[in-house]
């Protein structure tokens, strides 16, 4: 062990793990405990649940959006150890949903490692790999590694409950805190499959945890497969979420019709600005359909949509909300779009990758 490896166990000994569970050469964690830090779970510091909204929520919601509410897409465990080896142990909650898109990116646990005691960079690691018909299981993410400091995070999965995990680390290991994030404040995302992560292949690649690696705020993932429809009680349940840096507005592609979109919109937007009236709001237009070209009728359809947000947002302006922007989703896939989903609609983990990109100097812009 190194001289730097020493002054941080000697600087952070207090921040040591005391929840072990002893099982051979490896000692079992409970991320419920500290020195490990769950983040990405707006409520999970009060209900201690690996849950996306409240367990009863302060106003009614549909069932669907409940059921997915339990689904971790965003949330992340993190911390920092010396360990040599890491595995999981993780007890499921339910079936996942989406049949289209790999298990890895379901119900799979994803790792990256950065330098000890700084946010970023981060670099993958790997995957966790069994038999997805399994409600529990026990994965090794690695072994045999060089026993120094590491920053690590766990990233949850996106279209699965978790019931329960086990973090298993050496015997002998160190434990401490994660580095601290520039400031409390959280990034909060709401829309629809595509912000829940269909169809990244593992939990990294959804673009809300991209950009959590190339911006140092916590970022909270509330996008709700084919549900998230801009209902105002969940507008009002969002608003519940304490020291938001930013709202990003991002659930057009769930609206059945133009219509119900041009009414559910600007009630959504003055809901939140009730209790947050000078928080960045950033409104997005859908990405590209792939078969624009071949179906006039979807490109007529999205451009309607785009055109109705961006005059909404040019109008609240003018009436005086100089904190609401509009971004252009239509050009975040680049001028090969068609290359960059699963079924159309849903991006790849390249059709991820070049969305953070879009969107990371904007958000940059508006935070840091």
């Amino acid at each position: 062990m190194d001289k730097k490896d020493k002054s941080l166990i000697e600087k952070y000994d207090s921040k040591m793990a005391p929840n072990k569970k002893f099982d051979g050469a490896i000692q079992w964690y409970s991320p419920l405990e500290k020195p490990f830090q769950v983040c990405g779970l707006a409520w999970f510091e009060q209900e201690r649940k690996y849950r996306r909204l409240p367990t009863i929520p302060s106003k009614p919601i549909p069932p669907a959006v409940d059921h997915m509410a339990d689904h971790t897409a965003g949330g992340q465990i993190r911390f920092q150890s010396d360990s040599s080896s890491l595995s999981v142990r993780v007890k499921l909650k339910d079936k996942a949903d989406m049949n289209h898109m790999p298990a890895t990116g379901q119900c799979g646990i994803d790792c990256y490692i950065g330098e000890p005691d700084q946010l970023l960079p981060l670099q993958y690691v790997n995957t966790t790999k069994y038999d997805h018909t399994l409600p529990e299981y026990e994965c090794a993410l690695f072994k045999n590694w060089e026993p120094k400091m590491r920053n690590i995070i766990l990233n949850l999965p996106l279209y699965q409950g978790v019931q329960e995990i086990w973090i298993g680390l050496d015997e002998e290991a160190v434990v401490i805190s994660p580095p601290d994030y520039v400031s409390n404040k959280k990034v909060i995302v709401y829309g629809t499959s595509i912000t829940q992560g269909g169809c990244a292949s593992r939990p990294g690649m959804v673009y809300t945890n991209i950009l959590s690696r190339r911006i140092p705020l916590e970022f909270i993932n509330l996008g709700f497969s084919g549900n998230g429809k801009g209902e105002p009680e969940v507008a009002e349940i969002i608003s519940e979420i304490n020291d938001p840096a930013c709202l990003m507005v991002d659930y057009e592609g769930n609206c059945v019709s133009t219509e119900l979109f041009r009414k559910t919109l600007p009630e959504f937007i003055r809901i939140y600005r009730e209790v947050h009236p000078t928080t960045p709001i950033l409104v997005i237009s859908r990405i590209r359909y792939a078969r624009e070209d071949i179906n006039p009728r979807l490109y007529e359809m999205r451009t309607e949509r785009k055109e109705f947000e961006q005059a909404l947002v040019n109008e609240l302006r003018e009436q005086g909300d100089l904190n609401i922007y509009f971004f252009d989703g239509s050009k975040s896939l680049g001028e090969d779009y068609f290359e960059c989903t699963v079924d159309g609609s849903h991006p790849t983990d390249l059709g991820f990758l070049r969305m953070a990109n879009a969107f990371e100097p904007v958000l940059k812009t508006l935070l840091l």
